[in-house]
C-alpha cells in the first residue's frame, strides 16, 4: 500500500470517528442539561460520513479484487470524496446555527468537529499523494 492510501485509511478513520463524536454542545451551565448535536443530525454531516466510509471501500478495493484493475483506483476519485467530506463538514456549520454560538465549537465542546475537519484535510492531501504516484503500467 502505498503513502498516499495510507494517508487517506488514516483521515478516512479520523472522520468515521469524528462524526460519531460530539460536533457542538450549548448549555450545560448551572444545572441545565447540555444540549449535543452530532454529524449525522444534518445531510451534509451524513454526506461527510459516508465519503469517509467509501474512501476506506476505496483503499480496500484493489485488495478485494485480486490481480482485476479497477477504474475506480485513481486520485480523482479520492479528490471528489476528500471535497465532498470537506463540503460536508463545512456547510454542516451554518445549517447547525453553529455559527451562531461559536462557543459550542470550542474543542473542549465539539471536539468531534475538530477531528472529522483535521480527517478531511489529511484526505485532501492523500488525493494529491495518490493523483501524483506514478501506475504501473
Amino acid at each position: 500500500m502505498g503513502h498516499g492510501r495510507r494517508l487517506a485509511a488514516i483521515g478516512a478513520i479520523m472522520l468515521i470517528v469524528g462524526c460519531l463524536l460530539p460536533w457542538f454542545t450549548v448549555g450545560g451551565d448551572g444545572g441545565l442539561p447540555p444540549q449535543v448535536y452530532r454529524s449525522v443530525d444534518y445531510l451534509p454531516g451524513v454526506i461527510a460520513f459516508l465519503a469517509g466510509l467509501a474512501t476506506l471501500a476505496l483503499v480496500i478495493l484493489p485488495y478485494a479484487m485480486g490481480p482485476r484493475q479497477s477504474g475506480f483506483d485513481r486520485g480523482l476519485v479520492f479528490g471528489i470524496l476528500a471535497v465532498a467530506a470537506l463540503a460536508g463538514v463545512l456547510v454542516w456549520l451554518p445549517l447547525a446555527g453553529a455559527l451562531a454560538a461559536p462557543q459550542g465549537l470550542l474543542p473542549d465542546r465539539g471536539y468531534g468537529f475538530w477531528i472529522a475537519l483535521v480527517g478531511t484535510i489529511v484526505m485532501c492531501r492523500a488525493a494529491y499523494d495518490i493523483g501524483r504516484e506514478q501506475r504501473p503500467h
